[in-house]
């Protein structure tokens, strides 16, 4: 596969050198989120979003053909509007950049395109599996596989934090909830990649806007990978149908949703597949973004080596930070004003969270990042709305655990080579985090 078009810019290794990318004025003509090549630098994406809350908080951004352009909301208020109201910002029209047909919609939707009972029914299916008397009975397990994975990665000395920590933790995690064995954990993450980073091609196997593309438009992300993914799902619910077991796909397959529509094999597919994808990406992407940003302000790390108690509100600053999915995307059902623009019925309205996330209305000193911030009404995982992410809570209890394992572990830590990200204006990934390690 080749290289991004555009090389990726040099991340910031200090807070000093990041806070002097991000103070570098951005006009407002130069703005463009459709533009992904923007988002391989570590900075235009948060100057970008600074210009736009500023000037124009709700922004109509064009976008080549076949699309037709959105409406960029960039307030922490505005997305909260937004996320609030299924009736006048639906989901069911998709929630990427992506237009798609009635016919796409039919094969490609999952839970995250569906509103109303039919979303609840399908949420609740696992509900239960994502609540606190669950994930709280899985701390131990939880602490063990992070040890185990950290012995492995710290005894190398020089290792790739992505590899060998921020994948290797969450797929374990998500391998135990579906009941696959380790060994296909690989197989998992690469799926994963080759999904979500459609539009890098280090990931895709087909890039999103490629003609080839279209022989795959009705494939969730257009990916051939899905089709993989489709074929491991059903063989899992071939086994467990009727036999009894706990797991995420037994569950699905055994259990009827409470609005008396059976689960479809289409719809398991397109659960099973939202599963893998989401139960590795965002984790992943937060656990890195976190460890970048404490040895980009050592200060904060050092903090927390003092104060382990710190550690659960700075998973809250860590969420911010990272900011792991810079949008989700509704469809205006209505002519409805928003931020002082007149937004038809059937243009596309964008969440951009990572700006929420920077909102100086909200958030004192915004682009400080402190692991002792308190009231943090970040917007990572949505802003209270029906499609608040169903595994907030295990994400949350991963990264606690994790950092609570690694940061008494660390005498020192150093970045030890580029940092290369994902060219996506979807997912903020960071693709290798290469550091040397000393043992305390």
């Amino acid at each position: 596969m080749t290289s991004p078009a555009v090389p990726a810019a040099p991340t910031p290794t200090t807070a000093a050198e990041l806070r002097e990318r991000l103070a570098e004025p951005l006009p407002l003509d130069e703005v463009n989120l459709a533009d992904l090549d923007n988002f391989t630098d570590p900075a235009k994406p948060w100057r970008m979003f600074h210009t736009l809350r500023h000037e124009d908080p709700v922004h109509w951004t064009p976008e080549e053909a076949p699309n037709s352009g959105f409406w960029a909301v960039t307030r922490h208020s505005d997305i909260a509007t937004v996320d609030r109201d299924p009736e006048t910002f639906t989901s069911t029209k998709f929630v990427n950049l992506e237009e798609v047909d009635d016919d796409q919609i039919k094969k490609r939707a999952s839970i995250l395109e569906l509103d109303g009972v039919r979303h609840r029914a399908l949420r609740r299916l696992l509900q239960r599996q994502f609540g606190a008397s669950v994930i709280n009975s899985y701390a131990d397990f939880l602490r063990g596989l992070t040890a185990t994975t950290l012995d492995a990665a710290l005894s190398k000395g020089t290792f790739d934090f992505v590899k060998e920590v921020s994948a290797d933790f969450p797929i374990n995690v998500l391998a135990r909830l579906l009941d696959v064995p380790p060994e296909d954990n690989q197989q998992l993450i690469d799926w994963g990649n080759r999904i979500i980073g459609n539009t890098d091609p280090d990931y895709a196997d087909v890039l999103l806007h490629s003609e080839e593309s279209e022989k795959y438009r009705d494939l969730p992300f257009r990916s051939p990978a899905s089709l993989e993914v489709f074929a491991y799902g059903r063989e899992l619910a071939r086994q467990r149908r009727g036999a009894g077991g706990t797991d995420l796909v037994s569950r699905l397959v055994n259990e009827a949703p409470r609005d008396g529509v059976p689960l479809s094999a289409q719809d398991f597919d397109n659960y099973f597949l939202l599963l893998v994808v989401a139960g590795n990406e965002t984790t992943r992407h937060t656990i890195t973004h976190s460890m970048l940003a404490l040895l980009q302000h050592p200060e904060q790390l050092a903090r927390l080596q003092q104060d382990p108690s710190l550690i659960p509100t700075a998973v809250e600053e860590f969420l911010r930070w990272a900011s792991p999915v810079y949008h989700f995307r509704r469809t205006a059902t209505r002519d409805v004003e928003l931020g002082g623009k007149e937004i038809r019925e059937g243009d596309k309205v964008v969440m951009w969270f990572a700006s929420g996330n920077r909102d100086e209305e909200v958030f004192g000193n915004p682009y400080d990042f402190d692991v002792t911030r308190r009231d943090n009404d970040h917007v990572t995982f949505g802003k209270g709305g029906p499609h608040l992410c169903l595994g907030n809570l295990l994400a949350r209890t991963e990264i606690r655990i994790m950092f609570e394992e690694l940061i008494p572990r660390l005498a020192a830590i150093r970045l030890a080579g580029d940092i290369p990200r994902v060219r996506s204006n979807f997912v903020n990934g960071i693709k290798k985090l290469p550091v040397e390690v000393t043992l305390a």
